[in-house]
């Protein structure tokens, strides 16, 4: 049956080896059980519901891509996506989390038809690669802060908006460790650095009396506080319709990315660049963001954390639905889960950080009319605390840069109009 659903042989494959590639990515992306309710769980949801929304959403996902395109890529809700839906659509812009989890349906309603209609490659390649590479910074340095603020290394300052925090504080030192911990566990190669990460500090916390413990095992939470709980009407207001576009576009470009990225470390991208069966994992990609959304998560997505499965030996989907069941296995796990203290978890978003602002090594400094609209771009998601402002100033800024530079050629109409339509909504919301 598993020759005949996942072709182990066709890719040079056995059960064993896709069993130890499913154990090796889930141990590097679980880290997100601990992040999402502590993320999700400032817009008031119930964290013991986000945290058994975050395994089903991880769990299905995982599944769809595993049966539809066979490839062995894992899903949960993504890192800088949840921050986004929390610290600005929430928190920032006023709405309730029901509204956010309505405009992530949407988008995912988008993401499936762009999927089905085959209209991604169009817009991807509207949007210039440095561009991408920016937004994709600029989430990584929104993300730091927020580290940093949980952290308590950074506090508020009435004279210079942000300073420095207490760095003798338990939770910023405990911070501190778990994030040279992280980077010295990366380095040595071993599995799991993120999650070994967090679990030692808040075991460190709870022996120090810092923080409380809860337990480990126990049944899941109930679902009911976040299940069904979207409000699709309230998404539909014309100030979010920014918000949605925002998740749309970090979803696309991320999805593409990760999947390429995977599939080529996989052996499964053709000679010619071409990716056999990408239109089938982005249908399960926007199908898994769908089923986040009623789950009551933010948007599912693709993890790169799979290149550590594909290292293992994982070349198909079965490597994805092993994934699938260590998520449901960890629905039992919500004590441990509740136990670990924000400052925990800060040092894996700084380290996504790290991870995500590398792309800034791809921009072509020497062209001004680049340099600039990256730098805006990726300096206005933190400063502004919101990455559908920075997205915005970006397309602004290109299309001004570029046009005043007499350079209006190298534009598309869809830039053009993303940067128009990012103008007035600047101007009208």
């Amino acid at each position: 049956m598993l020759e005949r659903l996942f072709q182990l042989n066709a890719h040079n494959t056995n059960v064993r080896t896709e069993i130890l590639a499913g154990v090796t990515t889930f141990l590097t992306m679980a880290y997100i059980l601990f992040v999402n309710p502590s993320i999700l769980g400032e817009t008031g949801m119930d964290k013991g519901a986000v945290f058994v929304a975050t395994c089903l959403a991880a769990a299905f996902g995982s599944v769809v891509m595993g049966l539809i395109a066979n490839y062995p890529i894992a899903l949960a809700p993504g890192m800088g996506l949840n921050a986004f839906f929390t610290y600005t659509v929430v928190l920032g812009m006023g709405h309730t989390w029901q509204v956010a989890l309505g405009a992530v349906f949407l988008s995912a309603c988008l993401f499936f038809l762009l999927s089905i209609f085959k209209i991604r490659e169009w817009i991807i390649n509207s949007i210039p690669l440095e561009l991408r590479s920016a937004i994709a910074a600029g989430i990584g340095l929104f993300l730091a802060l927020i580290a940093l603020q949980n952290a308590g290394i950074v506090a508020a300052n009435p004279a210079t908006m942000v300073g420095l925090g207490n760095l003798g504080s338990p939770a910023a030192l405990l911070a501190i460790l778990g994030f040279f911990l992280i980077i010295g566990l990366e380095a040595l190669r071993v599995t799991g650095a993120v999650l070994i990460s967090i679990l030692v500090v808040t075991t460190l916390s709870i022996l120090l009396g810092v923080s409380q413990f809860g337990g480990v095992v126990s049944m899941p939470p109930s679902l009911a506080p976040t299940f069904l709980q979207l409000d699709i009407a309230g998404a539909l207001d014309v100030s979010l319709i920014s918000v949605i576009f925002a998740f749309l576009f970090v979803d696309l470009f991320d999805n593409s990315g990760t999947l390429i990225a995977v599939a080529k470390k996989a052996g499964l991208m053709r000679k010619d660049g071409h990716l056999p069966k990408m239109g089938r994992a982005l249908i399960a990609d926007s199908t898994a963001a769908l089923g986040g959304s009623l789950l009551g998560t933010s948007t599912t997505t693709s993890y790169i954390e799979s290149a550590a499965g594909v290292s293992a030996g994982g070349r198909t989907g079965l490597t994805s639905i092993v994934v699938a069941v260590l998520f449901l296995f960890a629905l039992f796990f919500a004590p441990l889960a509740g136990s670990v203290p924000a400052f925990a978890t800060a040092p894996a978003l700084l380290f996504v950080a790290v991870l995500m602002a590398s792309g800034m090594a791809e921009i072509e400094w020497s062209d001004i009319t680049v340099a600039a609209p990256v730098v805006v771009t990726a300096l206005a998601m933190p400063l502004t605390y919101s990455i559908a402002t920075g997205i915005a100033f970006g397309f602004i800024t290109w299309v001004a840069a570029k046009t005043l530079a007499g350079r209006f050629r190298e534009l598309n109409g869809m830039l053009v109009a993303l940067a128009i339509f990012c103008v007035i909504k600047l101007a009208l919301f």
